[in-house]
């Protein structure tokens, strides 16, 4: 039998599950839920979920994945067999498998634009645009326009390019760069937009804390939906990945450092992007899905050396 591919070391296993929990649903969702859902209205029970619910979800797909040593259709299968009950088990762990593949076509949709966004910056067409409404403009143009398909599918090859090199070599040293220039990157925005003028309108918004948005259902709905999407408590990656999780490796511990990693990327994002729409004295609670290529290029153009860092 050949030897299960497997993670270099412990940090290796908790950047690529850092990796699948910090995607687009914290640069992109989370920005956009906190901009519609009040700011700080909106935090206070995302942080309660990611609490009470997202990090015991981490640590149960964790544990679930290294008892069984498998995916989602034999792991479920596996739990459902000790009840005579396997055939049931495997059906229920392809709905997961299903999730995964339907977010995966959704992703691959907004990765293209950012493919194509990345090339615009090396040609600088990105960053014409005047004004933030002109940026807005071109990304209403972009996101509908016919032929972007080209966009998707080499987003699609270099996914596929990763994953054929393994656990090891491909997904986990791919993160080992990532996440790291992720945090620096945003860590550098962050800095810079504290600065600009009006940028204090927009950490008012993020932490100011309006009770009747607090006491709306939807707010708390959708923050319990993101604190699950975020954290990727879905039964499916983080099951595979504590699938190659070692034995003698602390769970509660590796998904402590998940949940952290993930939540400060979350807020490093809106502390970038809102209080950028509010440097362009954009509506703060306008939120939608163009927040993060319509205000991150404006701030990359206003900025020295932001062609560079654009790309």
């Amino acid at each position: 039998m050949n030897k299960r591919d497997s993670f270099n070391n412990r940090w290796g296993f908790i950047l690529a599950c850092i990796g699948s929990a910090v995607g687009m649903g914290n640069i992109w969702m989370f920005p956009t839920r906190v901009s519609i859902y009040g700011g700080g209205s909106y935090l206070i029970p995302y942080f309660i979920f990611v609490a009470l619910i997202g990090f015991t979800g981490v640590i149960g797909e964790m544990s679930f994945g290294r008892a069984t040593r498998s995916g989602p259709v034999d792991a479920f299968g596996y739990a459902c067999g000790t009840k005579g009950r396997k055939k049931l088990g495997e059906l229920l762990g392809y709905i997961p498998v299903a999730g995964a593949l339907a977010m995966a076509i959704g992703y691959t949709v907004v990765m293209g634009w950012i493919l194509k966004y990345m090339v615009g910056a090396f040609t600088g067409t990105v960053l014409a645009p005047s004004d933030a409404g002109e940026f807005s403009a071109r990304f209403g143009s972009m996101a509908s326009a016919f032929g972007n398909n080209t966009w998707q599918i080499a987003a699609l090859v270099i996914g596929i390019v990763i994953l054929m090199f393994g656990i090891g070599r491909g997904i986990e040293k791919a993160n080992k760069v990532m996440m790291p220039v992720f945090f620096i990157l945003f860590a550098i925005l962050g800095i810079y937009v504290a600065f600009q003028p009006g940028a204090i309108d927009g950490y008012r918004y993020i932490f100011r804390v309006d009770p009747k948005a607090l006491a709306d259902p939807s707010t708390w709905i959708f923050a319990l939906g993101q604190a699950f999407f975020s954290l990727s408590v879905a039964g499916n990656g983080t099951l595979i990945y504590g699938s190659y999780l070692p034995d003698n490796d602390d769970i509660p511990a590796a998904a402590g450092r998940v949940a952290l990693f993930d939540t400060i990327a979350a807020l490093l994002a809106a502390l970038v992007i809102i209080p950028a729409m509010a440097t362009t004295g954009a509506q703060l609670n306008q939120g939608g899905p163009g927040l993060m290529f319509i205000y991150l290029p404006a701030l990359f153009k206003s900025m020295p050396g932001g062609y560079i860092i654009a790309v």
